[in-house]
């Protein structure tokens, strides 16, 4: 997927939503430093995998009843100012449920996601990815998962430890995190 980054001085929370309104048609993103990023619409494979991603995931989702889960167009107002939209997140009801209603859970919601997945494509770079992952990281994601499908390998972040990196395994486990999750790998190599 390819993004435009703008860089806008002092690009507040407020400004960036207005910016939102206006152009609802785009995918965009803002950085603690206030960058704008517009990201292109992600092609067919791209969607297709993401679309395999929340299906496995919503399944769980339905069956345990521990949590919400969000698509790619959904943003997150993250600690350091940054409003993101991973590929898929979850955040416990617990956390969920600590927002307002109208105010906090209708927009971009001030929370950071317990767990997020980003997935790359053909046209993604990896080393702005992996710094994604540490942005969500440092703002107090649980467990995110950076799945690369160029290389087949999927980097898995957790507070306070070394990234771990598996090569092709056919699934992944949600740990305690996501009580009982395990992620179907195979569809998303083939």
């Amino acid at each position: 997927m390819n993004t435009i980054t703008l860089k806008l001085p002092r690009l507040s929370t407020e400004d960036f939503i207005e910016i939102c309104q206006e152009n609802e048609d785009l995918q965009l993103e803002k950085t603690a430093q206030g960058e704008l990023s517009i990201m292109s619409p992600t092609y067919s494979w791209t969607g297709k995998i993401n679309f395999i991603l929340i299906a496995q995931l919503g399944a769980w989702i339905e069956q345990t009843n521990l949590g919400i889960g969000f698509d790619s167009s959904s943003g997150f107002i993250l600690p350091d100012g940054s409003i993101k939209s991973p590929n898929v997140s979850w955040i416990s009801n617990e956390n969920w449920d600590k927002l307002t209603e109208t105010e906090q859970k209708n927009q971009f919601s001030p929370i950071t996601p317990d767990f997020i997945i980003e997935l790359r494509s053909s046209t993604d770079s990896l080393k702005k990815l992996q710094s994604k992952m540490q942005d969500y990281l440092s703002n107090g994601i649980k467990l995110g998962w950076l799945i690369d499908t160029v290389n087949q390998r999927l980097e898995i972040y957790r507070q306070n430890q070394e990234v771990e990196i598996l090569e092709g395994p056919s699934d992944i486990s949600g740990e305690d995190i996501l009580p009982g999750f395990v992620l179907d790998l195979r569809k998303i190599w083939a």
